[in-house]
């Protein structure tokens, strides 16, 4: 069917045809395409079965294509025997399931974990039946010259409704499509083990926003939108970054300032004023900090810039930990100090280099404060737990050896007056 060939009439000759014999024929011949089509694609799922997500996709969109392409095939060849109304209208419902499923697929890459993704995939298919029903109906031209009688001044440019709705729709394929290259650049940078992660950051970041940019501006281009027009948003845009926008402002770049001096990275443990934890995220605005109780801080990015930051594993991920115990005046000191060694040595966590060191520290009012230093490799795995750990083992190693831990006493004398009953 050509394009200028009313659906309208594709339908009433499809319908004369239900009659025929050779009708009989065009869905044995259809059926046929469609069978060959569904096997090719379960062959080329089997064959690709180790990609994952890649191979869903392929899958999906292997029956559509591959199906338009013998129905197509099949059209040119059997319109020489006998009509093929069937293939024709065949054709773009083919089509139309294929562009379903490839934005449907472009969107799941490029949000993989967004909520509101289901809704609009809804929408979406909706959208192109909807616009699919229009064409074979023969309603589409007069929609769109209906929506294009719809005009109004936007700056120096004269625009209608039919212009602004097919730009909304060019520039969210486009900026879908650009996302979904940065999804691709993505997953190459995070399988490149020789490249530090903060660099990876900052190159997913910076493609991430000059593909949006470019995909913007080329798909405003192709719709006929003159640029100079958006110049009145732009200032005004400007004028929101300079005065109620510049705390965002300053985060973003903060952001960027913090993967490319690369003083904090995934994985460090940090400590800003009262929160601290490990390192998780890295994002525009803020950075992720994970507690080992399981807390997580939203910290902003301008705070680990303007404040003090104590990295913990900025250099070394090596921690020394103490934890102090006191001990009876009357005890064997050398034995006391002996067994909170080998009870910090005996914890898989700590280091044998540097080892456990025992530190008297204080001569208190009724013990002697010993102090145990030791090493751990691993803080992102928690300090609380390997101090109760320690605490343990030297408690059962004192009750063992009859080592005393002391505890204050008062004792309580009645003094009574001379000549008391």
């Amino acid at each position: 069917m050509s394009q200028n060939r009313p659906a309208l009439t594709l339908i009433n000759d499809l319908w004369a045809d239900f009659s025929e014999p050779h009708f009989v024929w065009q869905v044995g011949a259809l059926l046929v395409c469609l069978l060959l089509a569904s096997l090719f694609a379960r062959w080329w799922r089997g064959r690709h079965a180790s990609v994952g997500r890649l191979s869903d996709a392929s899958f999906r969109l292997a029956f559509p294509l591959v199906g338009m392409l013998l129905v197509g095939a099949a059209l040119l060849f059997l319109q020489h025997f006998m009509p093929v109304n069937l293939f024709r209208l065949a054709l773009p419902l083919l089509g139309s399931m294929a562009l379903v499923r490839a934005v449907i697929f472009v969107l799941r890459q490029a949000f993989p974990a967004a909520a509101w993704l289901t809704t609009w995939e809804r929408i979406i298919a909706t959208l192109i039946w909807g616009w699919l029903a229009l064409y074979i109906t023969g309603l589409a031209p007069y929609v769109i010259e209906a929506l294009a009688q719809v005009q109004f001044q936007i700056g120096q440019q004269e625009v209608n409704l039919w212009m602004i709705l097919r730009g909304l729709v060019t520039v969210f394929l486009t900026v879908v499509f650009a996302l979904w290259i940065a999804g691709v650049i993505e997953s190459r940078l995070m399988h490149i083990e020789t490249l530090d992660s903060s660099l990876r950051m900052v190159g997913i970041r910076v493609a991430k926003a000059l593909l949006t940019v470019i995909a913007i501006v080329t798909s405003l281009a192709l719709v006929g939108i003159d640029m100079t027009a958006l110049s009145v948003f732009t200032g005004a845009l400007g004028v929101g970054l300079g005065f109620g926008l510049q705390k965002i402002a300053s985060n973003y770049v903060s952001g960027f300032i913090i993967l490319l001096d690369r003083s904090i990275r995934l994985g460090n443990v940090i400590q800003v004023g009262a929160d601290s934890g490990m390192v998780t995220q890295i994002t525009t605005r803020y950075t992720v900090l994970r507690h080992p109780g399981g807390t997580e801080f939203i910290v902003p990015n301008e705070a680990l810039i303007s404040g003090v930051v104590q990295n913990q594993t900025y250099s070394d991920s090596r921690l020394r930990l103490a934890t102090t115990v006191g001990v009876a005046y009357n005890c064997d000191l050398d034995l006391a100090m002996r067994l909170m060694n080998e009870a910090a040595a005996a914890q898989p966590r700590v280091l044998s280099d540097p080892g456990p060191k025992v530190l008297l520290t204080l001569f208190a009012d009724s013990s002697i404060n010993l102090e145990l230093g030791f090493w751990i490799a691993d803080p992102e795995a928690g300090r609380g737990n390997i101090i109760s750990d320690i605490n343990i083992a030297i408690w059962r190693a004192f009750r063992e050896n009859g080592v005393e831990i002391p505890f204050p006493q008062r004792d309580v004398r009645i003094i009574r007056e001379a000549g008391a009953a």
